[in-house]
Order: structure tokens, then C-alpha cells, then sequence
């Protein structure tokens, strides 16, 4: 392996670490809330409180942070992001009541959407022009990998020896990213002319609104099916609730695949890639309604849902094309919208099932959204030419320094 090689290598690790932390401390209250109901002595359905603060977080998070943090160097501000999720994440351990519970859960969510998007540009910025939704997906498969491992393992160490250790082991996790990437990433100098108005800016550029928009809504399928799985299948398919570790890990396994292979279409040809990857998202949850009726079927298709994770890297380097100078804040508030879009589709899915029907009716409300998301592509694409707006205009290769052109 050549010295370059081995640099990228450790660069795409440190950051990746971080994503497996996120992911990690994210997704394992859904397997503790049982636990932290009892301990802290509220209903199980309250639980669901600590879940919307910490995307709160997120939301409020990304644009916050972005614009706040215009001028600190890309290295400084990776670290002390991670050092702000361990606090809040070994804070939540320490939580003595539910309410202060929920609060530390917000404050661990800010950094969420502003991690991920500045490890993206640090990525990118590392290979060449070609390469960049390849580097975006080795980031992201952090948190793809924590679905798989990461909230299973943190979910059986809360369960054994209480909801503390997990995320207690999720800010250890945390504290050891932040170590790598002082270690690992390279610093990046303060981009002299970076500003809070400059990044807001991006708040009011058409085609990063559009490309939000596509991950609010066209990303909400995924989780309009992913979050009423468990008893879709048990319900509807008859399934055996002791598979449920089964169904979540091929879930995961289809999310690692997803991100690597859209990363390559998004390489080959992004503007193509992604209304081909939304069509697909449309047509694998539309399955799932019919595949759901049985448990081997509706386990493969959850398998494939989880390949709707290929719109991630494809949106996120969309983001890289069109915000011009104020990289951060699009790039950050992609991952907001990420939330959103989980909100959405789950909060949609509950409605057509509050309705009485089916349960695999969750696989068309994500058609929908798959659709309307695609159909948003298309517009900010008709009013892109009709403006005369060239698709490619960011330059080949962004800077290390602060995301201008070299």
C-alpha cells in the first residue's frame, strides 16, 4: 500500500468511526426503551420524547453549528463535535430524571448533521474529483455498520447490564474519534473569507433546496417501512418474534450495500443516478406491500428497502455541486433533512395503519414519498435549465483548506 493509500485508509477510518458512534447512539434506545421506561419510571410511549429531541437536536443542529462555526478549521471542528457527543451521551447515563434525560438527548443530537457533513466535504476534498461520492460512502458506512453491530451490541450491553453502559460505551466511542482524527486527519486552515451570512446563504440557493427537499421527502420511504417492520411481519406475515435480530440485521446488511453502490452510480453520473436510485426505492417498497404477506419474502425485501440508503452518498455530493460557497451549511442540513424524512414517513405510515389498513401498507405510503421525491428532482431539473443554470459548476476538486476552489 502506498503512503497516500495508507493516509486516505486512516483518514476514512477516523471518520467513519465517528459515524459508527452516531449511528450507534442514535438507534439503540429503540432496543432500551423498555429499560429506560422502568428506571426512570415513565410509560413506555413516553420513551418515543428522548427519540424526537435527539432529531430535534439534529435539526436545530445543523444549520446552528454550520453558520456559528464558519471560520474554525475543519480538523477543530470534527473534534470538538465529538467531544460535544460524548458529553452528551455519557451525561444522558447520568440522567436522574426522565425530563433531564430528554434535554441531554437533544444536546447530543446538535452535532449529528454537522458531523457528518463536514466529514463528507474532508472526505471528498481528499480524492480526486471522480472519486467523490466513494469517499462520502466510506464515511457513511459508519453509520450503516451501526445498524448492523453497533446498536445490536450497545442494545444487548444496556440490556445485560443496564441502559447506562450503552451509552456510556457510545461516548467512549465518541472520545476515541475525536483522538484519531486529531491524529489522523490533516489540518485544514480557516477559510479567511467564511462567514455566518455565507452559510446561511445556502438557505436560499434554488438547487439546495431542491436536493433538500428530494432527502426530506424521497428518503422517507425507507423509514416509513423500516420503523413499523417488527410488527408488519410478526402481524401480517406471522412471523416469530424471535427473528427480530434477523430482520434488523438484514435491514443493515441492505443499507451497507445500498451506500457503496449508489456511491459508484453517483460517480458515474450523479444527475442520472439519482432519479434511476428513487425509481428503484419506489419500486422495492411498493414490493414490500405485496412480499410482506409472507416472512421469508417480506425478510429479502426488507433486505432491499435497506438498499434505499443509495440515495445518501448521491444527494450528499448533489449538495457539493450546488451550494457554492456555502458548502458546510448544505452539506450539514442534508443529514437534518435525513431526519425529517424519518420523521415524515413514519409519522405517515402511523396514519395508514391508525386507518385500518394493512400493515405492509407502510411499503406504498414509501412508494408515495419515493415518487414524490423524484418528482421534486424533476422540477428543481426543469427550473435548473429553464434558468440556464449549468448542472456542473463546482470545480473538480474542493479544497482541503476551506472548501473554495483550488
Amino acid at each position: 500500500m502506498s503512503t497516500d493509500s495508507a493516509r486516505l485508509l486512516r483518514l476514512s477510518l477516523a471518520l467513519a468511526l465517528g459515524g459508527f458512534g452516531i449511528g450507534s447512539g442514535e438507534f439503540v434506545i429503540m432496543g432500551l426503551m423498555q429499560r429506560v421506561a422502568t428506571d426512570l419510571q415513565v410509560p413506555v410511549p413516553d420513551v418515543g420524547y428522548a427519540i424526537s429531541s435527539y432529531a430535534l437536536g439534529v435539526v436545530v443542529g445543523a444549520p446552528l453549528i454550520s453558520s456559528l462555526a464558519a471560520r474554525v478549521p475543519r480538523r477543530g471542528l470534527l473534534i470538538t463535535l465529538m467531544l460535544v457527543f460524548a458529553v452528551g451521551n455519557m451525561a444522558s447515563a447520568l440522567a436522574t430524571d426522565f425530563w433531564t434525560f430528554v434535554g441531554l438527548r437533544f444536546l447530543a443530537g446538535l452535532p449529528h448533521g454537522a458531523y457528518f457533513g463536514v466529514a463528507a466535504l474532508v472526505a471528498a476534498s481528499a480524492v480526486p474529483y471522480h472519486m467523490r461520492a466513494r469517499a462520502v460512502a466510506r464515511v457513511m458506512s459508519g453509520l450503516t455498520i451501526a445498524i448492523v453491530v453497533g446498536a445490536p451490541l450497545a442494545t444487548w450491553a444496556g440490556n445485560l447490564f443496564g441502559w447506562e453502559v450503552a451509552f456510556i460505551g457510545v461516548g467512549v466511542i465518541a472520545l476515541c474519534t475525536a483522538l484519531l482524527i486529531r491524529l489522523w486527519v490533516p489540518a485544514q486552515s480557516p477559510d479567511p473569507n467564511a462567514s455566518p451570512r455565507r452559510e446561511l446563504s445556502a438557505l436560499v440557493k434554488q438547487r439546495v433546496l431542491f436536493t433538500l427537499g428530494v432527502a426530506s421527502i424521497g428518503f422517507g420511504g425507507m423509514f416509513a417501512v423500516f420503523s413499523y417492520v417488527m410488527p408488519t411481519l410478526t402481524e401480517q406475515a406471522g412471523m416469530a418474534e424471535r427473528w427480530g435480530p434477523l430482520v434488523l440485521m438484514v435491514f443493515g446488511i441492505g443499507t451497507i450495500i445500498g451506500n457503496f453502490a449508489g456511491a459508484r452510480a453517483a460517480d458515474g453520473n450523479l444527475l442520472r443516478a439519482i432519479p434511476l436510485i428513487l425509481i428503484w426505492c419506489a419500486l422495492i417498497q411498493a414490493g414490500f406491500y405485496f412480499a410482506a404477506n409472507w416472512t421469508v419474502a417480506g425478510i429479502l425485501f426488507v433486505g432491499l428497502v435497506g438498499t434505499s440508503m443509495a440515495l445518501g452518498p448521491a444527494l450528499q455530493t448533489r449538495l457539493m455541486d450546488v451550494a457554492e460557497d456555502a458548502q458546510t451549511m448544505a452539506a450539514s442540513m442534508n443529514h437534518a433533512a435525513f431526519n425529517l424524512a424519518n420523521a415524515l414517513g413514519a409519522w405517515l405510515a402511523g396514519i395508514t395503519v391508525k386507518q385500518g389498513l394493512a400493515w405492509s401498507s407502510t411499503g406504498l405510503v414509501g412508494a408515495a414519498l419515493a415518487i414524490g421525491g423524484l418528482l421534486i428532482f424533476l422540477s428543481g431539473r426543469a427550473l435548473e435549465k429553464r434558468n440556464r443554470m449549468p448542472a456542473g459548476t463546482y470545480p473538480k476538486k474542493i479544497s482541503t483548506d476551506d472548501g473554495n476552489p483550488d
